[in-house]
């Protein structure tokens, strides 16, 4: 039979938003740029500061001069939201993984009929990580004007604050989708 072997729509929808959402919060935790600060007070015009939960940069923008791994003058790295997301982050990308390997057991299309109820507990897990990381993400955002900068500067959101969010967001979608699952188990029972 061809049309028992067909992998639901929610299932599928799952597992192209989840690794999707993988990929985001992967550049999102690892790339150093959650905020930026800019038009420092005794500094170049064009010097940018590129924050992140790993690491600091440097950036001249004229010349595309950049040096990493600043030391935190301020205590950056010592504030809450920073070291949560810290925690959070590698946790949620964990959780992720793990989602997505009990998704593709729960999933598999060489079985006469996925299995639901694993399809679900992956849609469980990966709507967690989801929910982990924009937490995490939220946290940062509500909190990031008040994170140490030089007096007198700029600040903005970055991208991989941003990255992030959409991650979250793809996770804990996919990760309702594949939920849904546990409904075709209520059907069985």
């Amino acid at each position: 039979h061809l049309s028992s072997m067909r992998t639901p729509t929610v299932m599928i929808v799952g597992l192209v938003l989840c690794p999707c959402g993988l990929l985001l919060t992967l550049t999102g935790t690892l790339a150093p740029n959650w905020r930026q600060v800019s038009l420092v007070p005794n500094q170049p015009i064009d010097l940018v500061l590129e924050q992140g939960i790993w690491d600091i940069c440097r950036e001249r923008q004229s010349s595309h001069d950049r040096r990493c791994g600043q030391t935190d003058e301020l205590g950056y790295f010592e504030q809450v939201p920073v070291r949560v997301a810290q925690g959070l982050m590698p946790t949620s990308l964990v959780l992720t993984l793990l989602g997505l390997l009990v998704a593709t057991l729960g999933v598999r299309c060489w079985h006469e009929e996925p299995r639901h109820l694993l399809a679900g507990v992956a849609g469980l897990v990966l709507l967690l990580s989801g929910l982990l990381s924009l937490v995490s993400a939220s946290w940062y955002t509500y909190e990031l004007w008040t994170l140490p900068a030089p007096a007198g500067s700029t600040l903005v959101v970055g991208y991989s604050l941003v990255l992030s969010y959409l991650g979250s967001c793809l996770e804990i979608l996919g990760g309702l989708a594949l939920a849904l699952s546990f409904h075709h188990c209520c059907k069985e029972c």
